[in-house]
């Protein structure tokens, strides 16, 4: 519904596009905060299932990008499927950027995004330094 909302506000999300979700958790200080863990587990926020395959199927974007250490919610482990984001992105060819900052700089639309990962061979991810160009 979220989608819905933000793309009656900008126009519809285009494909090959990033959608990069701002929730100011970068703002948070120190590892506890970040990680938000309690008796039940690491809460955070993150994309729900529909969510996910209307960014990856129905808009065809190239990927997601959070503010927390990962694109699921925290507890999405328990969810059917679990990890939803992970499942469906991947899934789909699509790629998913964790630990963002500075999201509340960019502008709702009109960035664009540089995520230039390691070459690594083989492997299921990367560190990489993500950069975003703002029009002047």
């Amino acid at each position: 519904a979220w989608i819905e909302r933000w793309e009656s506000e900008h126009g519809r999300i285009p494909a090959q596009s990033w959608v990069l979700l701002r929730t100011d958790w970068s703002k948070r200080d120190g590892a506890e905060a970040i990680l938000n863990v309690d008796e039940s587990g690491p809460h955070s926020p993150g994309f729900r299932a529909d969510a996910s395959e209307l960014l990856a199927n129905d808009r065809d974007v190239l990927g997601v990008g959070v503010e927390t250490i990962g694109t699921d919610a925290g507890q999405a482990g328990g969810f059917d499927p679990p990890f939803p984001n992970h499942t469906t992105m991947h899934g789909a060819g699509k790629f998913g950027l964790a630990s963002l900052c500075n999201l509340d700089l960019l502008p709702a639309t009109g960035a664009i995004v540089i995520a230039a990962p390691l070459k690594i061979v083989g492997g299921s991810g990367s560190p990489l330094r993500v950069l975003a160009l703002t029009p002047a």
